[in-house]
């Protein structure tokens, strides 16, 4: 019995009371003996389906029932889409409620669970990274799931303050853990986790945004802040073969923005770009990884430095 099939027909049976299996089989794509088989699978689970007789008839949840997922609790069905990070999970404190909920799906499914975790691995850290989970993970973890106001000393380049938060999430990004909060002004921010010398949840709670969206915040947060490191630009002519792998050999906001200012091709069909870098050392050891098939026009200090690199590479291999 598949996953989503298990959740379609509970919440099919929750929604709408009672259903025939010819108006599940309907629903779920599937046909009436298949769904005749899963619900008894359902019922051994422990899920209280039960089928009335006669013409009016059909399968329906006893009286008062809210589907759990086979009795899940809500932590546990909430760590349920994390499966896939076992890692961070166990970093954040929740490995308890994750093998809980595997199991009672486990009950329903069969070996639906194991086929997915033999097929499917998210490895989250950047290559030739180790690193250690950040001490006071776990504590900030329980704030952003019990929507508590976060107490804590958090070590930032204007010096250690004391912060009083308000966690909406916690992002991993390349092996870092971000925690994303409102703070005292109203505005939302991002914090590195390891930053925290000290955090406590405390007892207050906070009323959380309904409508704010935390993959959306993340991601245009990350593009303000990569914008805002690339101070310098440099014009540059690309070959075809630069333009088609600068994304690969580049910062990625770094590329697009360069590519979004290209002309026309010349006559040897190459463009010409104005490549935003952090600054001119940056922009000279990102340069030359594209080697001969960029040109810097502009600014001439940097195409001098390109230049004498050039000569400098080719008196190595002559």
């Amino acid at each position: 019995m598949r996953a989503s099939r298990a959740i379609a027909l509970l919440l099919l049976l929750q929604a709408r009371r009672t259903m025939t299996a010819a108006e599940l089989a309907a629903e779920l794509g599937v046909s009436e003996r298949t769904v005749q088989r899963d619900v008894a699978a359902l019922v051994e689970a422990g899920v209280p389906v039960y089928a009335d007789r006669g013409r009016a008839g059909g399968y329906r949840l006893v009286d008062g029932y809210r589907t759990r997922l086979t009795g899940l609790e809500r932590a546990e069905a909430e760590v349920l889409h994390l499966a896939a990070l076992p890692g961070p999970l166990r970093d954040m404190g929740l490995a308890g409620h994750a093998l809980a909920a595997r199991l009672k799906v486990a009950a329903v499914l069969g070996d639906a669970p194991a086929g997915a975790v033999r097929r499917f691995h998210l490895d989250a850290p950047a290559w030739f990274r180790e690193t250690e989970p950040p001490p006071l993970l776990p504590e900030v973890s329980r704030a952003v799931w019990e929507e508590r106001v976060l107490h804590g000393r958090y070590a930032a380049r204007g010096g250690t303050r004391e912060r009083r938060l308000e966690p909406y999430g916690l992002v991993l990004k390349a092996g870092q853990w971000y925690l994303v909060a409102r703070g005292a002004s109203g505005r939302v921010g991002s914090y590195r986790v390891d930053r925290f010398e000290t955090a406590e949840a405390g007892d207050e709670r906070f009323e959380r945004d309904p409508e704010f969206d935390l993959a959306g915040h993340w991601a245009a947060a990350a593009r303000e802040f990569t914008r805002a490191l690339l101070r310098e630009r440099a014009v540059v002519r690309l070959s075809p073969l630069a333009v088609e792998n600068l994304a690969v050999l580049l910062e990625a906001t770094a590329a697009a923005d360069a590519l979004a200012t290209a002309g026309p091709p010349d006559a040897e069909g190459w463009v010409t770009v104005t490549l935003p870098v952090e600054d001119w050392d940056i922009g000279y050891l990102e340069l030359l990884r594209l080697g001969p098939e960029a040109e810097v026009i502009r600014p001439p200090e940097l195409r001098a430095r390109l230049a004498e690199a050039t000569r400098r590479a080719a008196a190595r291999y002559t």
